[in-house]
């Protein structure tokens, strides 16, 4: 990993226990334009030179990873409604393979989910090693929603009783334990945090009402879950003050323009396998005379 994406880490990592209050961080992330790529250049341009710069990189990494097959690389994103989670996982994983690369997204469980813990479903869809994989919001979900929407908790068999402060300390303490699990077995924990502020999402939010080609991404409970947002603000920095670990900390990535977003994240994430102790195959390859043999017949053939 270079000095420059250590730098990057560690101004956007939430150090473990540290209190969090969103209302005085910064959406724009004026404090990181330093870190994307110098020069004179707009804001917008350098971001993007980063941006394609770590995707190239990305797509040498992962091939490392695939071929190693010895690390899994799990990345969590999460943020309010219109934060940037679906531009982010196309613009940064463009360049990535298929093969070695999967995407799930977390609605609303099923009957068969909520019949189970509220980490199994999760638990389904773990990359196997050689392989990333991306979580669209995740078992977070059911210490967020669910905190500001307590009676979603009657569909998981949870009683009134239980619906208190003892409930999320639990949750939060099994997700670490969860991910701890998951780092010692040889899976990186990368979790991001895309901090929207409110006038951006209310902006990108009409943005896509008005525009044709966006209506489809609009939806009317993404209206209705804006009346929470002082409740989900309050639930963040809840989850994110008790599950940033030394194992698997947090990073906040401004989220009000998206091209700085999306360049942190596709930075982040290369220099973070880049660090990964990845090993090439060691064989066992054919020796130097069925090499020869083999070329032989292809040349024939």
């Amino acid at each position: 990993m270079s000095r420059y994406h250590r730098r990057l880490l560690k101004h956007c990592r939430l150090s473990p226990g540290r209190p969090v209050h969103l209302d005085r961080l910064d959406p724009v992330g004026a404090h990181l334009e330093r870190w994307v790529l110098p020069g004179e250049a707009p804001l917008k341009v350098r971001a993007e030179g980063l941006l394609e710069h770590s995707r190239m990189e990305l797509a040498h990494q992962q091939e490392r990873l695939y071929a190693s097959a010895s690390h899994a690389v799990l990345i969590i994103l999460q943020g309010m409604d219109a934060a940037g989670k679906d531009g982010t996982i196309k613009h940064v994983m463009s360049g990535v393979s298929p093969q070695g690369c999967e995407v799930h997204s977390f609605a609303e469980p099923s009957r068969e989910e909520l019949a189970h813990s509220f980490l199994w479903r999760a638990w389904q869809r773990m990359p196997a090693r050689g392989r990333i994989g991306i979580f669209n919001r995740s078992y977070y979900e059911e210490v967020l929603i669910t905190r500001v929407h307590p009676e979603l908790l009657a569909e998981e068999g949870i009683a009134p009783a239980r619906r208190g402060a003892a409930l999320w300390r639990e949750r939060y303490e099994d997700i670490n334990a969860l991910e701890r699990h998951l780092v010692r077995s040889g899976t990186l924990v990368l979790k991001f945090f895309l901090n929207v502020s409110k006038a951006e999402q209310r902006r990108r939010l009409l943005e896509r009402l008005e525009r044709r080609q966006k209506l489809w991404k609009f939806s009317l409970a993404d209206v209705r879950e804006r009346r929470y947002w002082d409740a989900y603000q309050t639930a963040y920095e809840a989850v994110l003050r008790a599950t940033s670990t030394a194992w698997a900390p947090w990073y906040v990535i401004p989220a009000d323009d998206k091209h700085l977003a999306r360049a942190c994240v596709a930075a982040m994430i290369s220099g973070s396998i880049a660090g990964l102790p990845l090993q090439p195959p060691t064989g066992p390859f054919p020796s130097p005379a069925a090499r020869a043999r083999a070329r032989r017949a292809l040349l024939r053939s």
